[in-house]
């Protein structure tokens, strides 16, 4: 079996309870859709809070490994998510949502955002909020988002991909086949570390070189990360302050949708 070895890998950029591992400007370019990337591990209280903000043209996903979250949004969803709990959040033309620990709770987890294809990245919004009972699993991963093996995700975004969060233990071997046309990887450790070929992966985001073969991995010690694989995204990543689009009018038509809805809740002194 061919092996793909890791092309890049970093492990970010930590700033108090927040590690950025990829953003648009750097490591998003090479693993698009994917964009965007953040493990975070949020105290309890308001220090933990994120405060109501805007997104456009993206979709953020929140894997809740441990914890409790709150969230809120202008779509009127509200609600708290328990370990093992998963946000999804299609902002299409323009959304504003906060969220951070519930009363008493911590949050450790993983947030993605997901870069919208043309039809629908000024489209309406939409959310799912899943429990841990309502994420498939195959073996020792699970379905966040698409398919793998014979399972699927509730959520299904319109690109190809597959977003997984897996747990091995010490010394267990896994192996991943991506889909068809699936040349983009990558995997983000949370706790622990993976052997795959000769490369030892600690708590960073590696990327693999693009390619379709299957990615093998050996847990050193009890070891948990996120995994994603993708037909690559086509398009320019064209960025404004919490947006990504891909081209300068359909930002400009977000942004524009984001201004309206923050005149509303400053007028009602929501933010």
């Amino acid at each position: 079996m061919n092996q793909r070895n890791v092309a890049f890998r970093t492990a970010g950029h930590t700033r108090g309870p927040i590690t950025r591992l990829a953003s648009p400007g750097d490591a998003g370019e090479l693993i698009k859709p994917f964009v965007f990337l953040d493990r975070f591990h949020l105290p309890a209280g308001d220090g933990g809070k994120m405060g109501m903000h805007p997104h456009s043209g993206i979709a953020t996903i929140t894997v809740l490994l441990d914890g409790a979250i709150e969230y809120r949004e202008t779509t009127g969803a509200e609600g708290v998510l328990h370990t093992g709990g998963v946000e999804w959040m299609s902002a299409g033309n323009g959304v504003w949502h906060d969220g951070g620990p519930a009363e008493g709770e911590s949050a450790l987890g993983f947030q993605l955002w997901l870069a919208l294809p043309p039809e629908d990245e000024n489209g309406p919004c939409d959310s799912r909020y899943l429990s841990s009972d309502q994420v498939p699993s195959v073996g020792p991963a699970r379905i966040i988002l698409g398919r793998h093996g014979d399972a699927a995700s509730p959520i299904q975004p319109r690109a190809s991909l597959s977003y997984l969060h897996v747990k091995l233990a010490d010394g267990e071997r896994w192996t991943y086949t991506p889909p068809a046309g699936h040349t983009v990887a990558w995997v983000a450790v949370a706790n622990g570390a993976l052997r795959s070929g000769r490369t030892t992966i600690g708590r960073e985001l590696a990327v693999f070189e693009e390619g379709e073969a299957a990615l093998e991995f050996v847990a050193e010690g009890a070891t948990e990360f996120v995994l994603g694989s993708a037909v690559k995204h086509p398009h320019d990543l064209v960025t404004g302050y919490y947006s990504v689009h891909t081209n300068a009018a359909a930002l400009a038509q977000g942004e524009q949708e984001i201004q309206r809805i923050g005149k509303q809740l400053r007028a009602a002194n929501l933010i």
